[in-house]
């Protein structure tokens, strides 16, 4: 306390961390070192995190199925996290339900439930924190509308400003002090802002914008820490007891690589990658030969796995960039870890429905030669280069007549292309955003190949 009437609360946050690990140590040294001397000067303090915590390209992750996450958490002393779409549509819908249960601190979601049967016991729309003088404060969370997504998993996903305001406006009476967990991105904080000026600050994620003093929008401040670990905000909230209400909230961001390095970095690094290797060591199948990778052509890896999505999905034909491939499969016994090594994204397969000439237009879209040499960041995509777009059983004649699987089209028939899920966001094949679509989940690209190859190598 400044004053018997004035009281100052520190809160650090983190988002987008996606387990990259490289500066956690260090992190979360400083601020628990923070937080001691502060308590010492009797300033409370808080730790949220704000999403995307975890990222199944990293194989520590994707061998704890995000459970290690949640230990480093833990360890980590975090007060309260919100889930991203890497939590909620990464993970099938028992992983989810379950990922939180021995979880220390409190995971608030106001936009998600379980579609059937009973909500996971961690599952709570905001949470209520209360400093050593007396302070309320109310704490909402919400995540990406990903509705699609999250129905195909069972789960019911809301619009989240609608929810996040709904609830702002009946906890503005009980709490001093209101803030906001949110992973919907810049664009809809500014907006949350502009319509729910009953909120104090909103902790932002999921667009990895970085706002190194906060933004003030309509008397409500937003955060934004970029992503990988790279930053941790630090929000400082003097609170006037006698006049009931905020005298000032400041937002500072501290360059974690700037920050002492910690003994044992590297040792922890390693020690996380050597647990993930070791848990997913077991053979799935063996391959009688090798199969090459090529990022800018046709090559046998590429051939194998479009049969795969052939066979998965029943399409027609099927659409992916060769840079999807990061390795190439060995002869012999394959592990989980040989697979992950080759497809870490978090990606799935999505059947859309076109017509023939929808379809030659998407086909004559992805020639373009100059999205090869994308360094794509982001949409599930953990790659280096984008590589060339391969198209199997459809392609365009030299009289310009669309053919699919061998036989001219009919350019008004329907027909149902399989791709990757991150082709349907509007980026690329603007077609794809109206069409009629269907998401193959919780299966990510390599279990589409490991059952295709269990199923063929026996």
């Amino acid at each position: 306390m400044v004053s018997s009437l004035l009281e100052t609360i520190h809160f650090y946050h983190t988002n987008d961390i996606h387990s990259h690990f490289e500066y956690w140590l260090r992190s979360q040294y400083f601020i628990r070192n923070e937080r001691l001397a502060y308590a010492e000067k009797g300033e409370p303090s808080f730790l949220f995190d704000v999403g995307d915590h975890l990222d199944r390209s990293n194989i520590y992750t994707e061998a704890t199925l995000g459970l290690g996450n949640v230990k480093l958490l833990n360890e980590a002393q975090y007060d309260v996290v919100t889930i991203g779409n890497n939590e909620g549509i990464t993970l099938d819908f028992d992983e989810l339900y379950h990922l939180y249960d021995d979880a220390r601190f409190e995971v608030v979601v106001a936009n998600l439930k379980a579609a059937n049967g009973e909500n996971p016991k961690w599952l709570k729309p905001y949470t209520i924190l209360r400093t050593k003088y007396g302070t309320k404060i109310g704490v909402i969370g919400a995540t990406a509308f990903y509705e699609l997504f999250y129905k195909e998993l069972q789960w019911e996903i809301t619009e989240p400003r609608k929810a996040i305001i709904s609830i702002a406006k009946e906890l503005r009476g009980e709490v001093d002090i209101l803030l906001c967990l949110s992973h919907l991105g810049i664009t809809e904080d500014e907006m949350l802002a502009q319509e729910c000026p009953e909120l104090d600050v909103i902790f932002g994620a999921h667009t990895h914008h970085f706002l190194e003093e906060g933004k003030m929008v309509n008397g409500v401040l937003l955060t934004g820490c970029g992503k990988f670990g790279a930053y941790t905000g630090h929000l400082v909230i003097q609170y006037d007891h006698e006049r009931r209400k905020i005298v000032h909230k400041e937002e500072m961001v501290i360059d974690n690589a700037l920050l002492p390095e910690i003994e044992g970095e590297l040792e922890f690094l390693e020690q996380l990658s050597h647990t993930g290797k070791e848990l997913m060591s077991e053979p799935l199948f063996q391959s009688a030969k090798s199969y090459n990778k090529e990022w800018f052509h046709h090559s046998q890896i590429s051939r194998l796995f479009a049969k795969a999505v052939l066979e998965h999905t029943g399409a027609d034909c099927a659409m992916f960039n060769a840079g999807i491939f990061l390795d190439g499969l060995k002869k012999g016994n394959v592990s989980k870890y040989d697979i992950h090594r080759i497809l870490p994204h978090p990606i799935n397969l999505c059947v859309v429905e076109l017509t023939g000439r929808q379809l030659k237009e998407v086909y004559l879209q992805a020639k373009n030669e100059e999205w090869s040499q994308l360094e794509l960041r982001g949409l599930g995509f953990r790659g280096l280069v984008f590589g060339k777009i391969l198209t199997y059983e459809f392609s365009v004649n030299k009289n310009r007549e669309l053919i699919v699987k061998g036989e001219v089209s009919d350019l008004n028939k329907t027909y149902q292309l399989a791709t990757l899920d991150m082709f349907t966001f509007g980026y690329f094949f603007p077609n794809f955003k109206y069409a009629k679509k269907k998401y193959y989940l919780p299966y990510f690209l390599r279990d589409v190949l490991v059952e295709y190859c269990k199923r063929h190598f026996s």
